[in-house]
């Protein structure tokens, strides 16, 4: 679902963005604001960087974010009719992006384009809010900041900027408190004195709004992550989502819980608990010490296998994919773990040419550190994938392991 100027505007609930909602806001007369500019024509595909478009994004992104509506004529910033915008191919849609990344500083990504109509054709471009102001723009050898006053763009005053960077780091170390407020809520209480435990948390960097998803929305994203990890990992391995009441989540403080499903004593040993809250967060907590190695022996609690840590990494980046669709986010800030505390070093298995588990070049580890990243929900497949597979390697790498084995190597990295 969609909520933008154009919704606000006309006092509607969230819905997808229709052609008929733009003429709806034409014939009332919606005048532009800090997040709505009107715009008669697109711009030239040819030099669009050298165009007022970066400026534009820019001013909509410094602003909280917002939209740029390119088919409608205006007059004193009231919307008066539309006017046929034109064909925006595949390969003008390429250019409009790539100017928002090559051409502000800090880039400015996750934009949403809208195609509207097929006589009258529009466009709706929808500028997120960000975090990594001010996003500067520069010609030559100068460079500037600009800013939505009201229905206008204008340039930020020294002071501005000043206050825009103080607020980026202040969101920032908001942001760590988060996430490592998140982490500790999810590794409490685990039993990490008899077996490690995978801990893996993500904030999203713009928070949605807390509108509280109902059961069946959170059974939706718990059994989109499922077909999603299985896109980018193999189906090996002990999966967190296939031991969860991915189908009967429970609520819990903001948030839906799907609770443990191995249970009994020939089971626990793969006891796994993922959550989704209503901002957009999701968390997985799986142990990943003392798997079963056999039909009835257990590795101990410090030996985890890597294939495990790996299927862990994919499930939960599945999990954060399938919430940032379900809620229209974008970049999260995440955090992965393995907690454990007991006397023994931790050691990471790999498998060898048998595919049978082998600790022979495991690097014993007093402590594991975390693996800290910003991830693109809304990324390609690909993209995706790549970001998947680094945030894996970042795990194994530290107890000596060099390849992954369950999570689908990229398409380059096949020959």
């Amino acid at each position: 679902m969609n909520f933008t100027p154009l919704h606000r505007a006309l006092g509607l609930p969230p819905c997808p963005l229709t052609d008929e909602i733009l003429s709806d806001a034409v014939t009332s007369g919606v005048t532009e604001t800090d997040d709505l500019d009107w715009k008669s024509e697109l711009p030239p595909i040819k030099g669009l960087s050298q165009t007022d478009v970066p400026k534009d994004i820019a001013a909509m992104a410094n602003s909280g974010g917002g939209m740029i509506v390119y088919g409608v004529e205006e007059h004193g910033k009231a919307a008066t009719g539309r006017s046929d915008a034109g064909e925006f191919t595949e390969g003008h849609e390429r250019a409009y992006r790539s100017v928002a990344v090559t051409a502000i500083s800090p880039p400015v990504f996750g934009l949403e384009v809208h195609r509207l109509g097929t006589e009258c054709r529009a466009v709706a471009v929808v500028i997120p809010a960000s975090v990594d102001g001010p996003h500067l723009i520069y010609k030559n050898d100068f460079f500037g900041a600009p800013i939505r006053n009201d229905a206008d763009t204008a340039w930020m005053k020294e002071r501005q900027i000043e206050a825009m960077y103080r607020a980026r780091f202040n969101e920032r170390r908001r942001a760590t408190e988060a996430v490592d407020s998140l982490f500790a809520e999810a590794a409490e209480g685990r039993d990490t004195v008899e077996r490690a435990w995978l801990i893996a948390v993500a904030h999203p960097r713009v928070p949605g709004a807390l509108t509280r998803l109902t059961r069946d929305e959170a059974r939706e994203v718990f059994n989109d992550a499922r077909t999603i990890t299985l896109s980018f990992s193999k189906n090996t391995g002990i999966h967190p989502l296939d031991n969860v009441e991915y189908l009967n989540p429970r609520p819990g403080l903001r948030r839906w819980v799907a609770p443990n499903a191995a249970t009994g004593d020939r089971s626990i040993w793969k006891e796994s608990w993922v959550s989704v809250h209503h901002d957009g967060s999701v968390s997985l907590a799986t142990a990943v010490g003392g798997h079963r190695m056999s039909s009835d022996g257990y590795w101990e609690g410090w030996q985890v296998e890597g294939r495990g840590v790996e299927c862990a990494v994919a499930d939960f980046m599945a999990l954060i994919r399938a919430a940032a669709r379900s809620l229209h986010l974008d970049e999260y800030d995440v955090r992965v773990g393995v907690e454990w505390s007991g006397e023994q070093p931790l050691s990471i298995l790999t498998v060898d040419g048998s595919g049978f588990p082998y600790d022979g070049v495991s690097t014993p580890l007093r402590a594991f550190t975390s693996a800290r990243s910003t991830v693109t929900a809304s990324a390609s497949d690909a993209d995706f994938h790549r970001q998947t597979r680094e945030l894996a390697e970042d795990c194994v790498n530290q107890g000596g392991i060099t390849y992954l084995h369950v999570i689908e190597p990229l398409p380059e990295d096949e020959n």
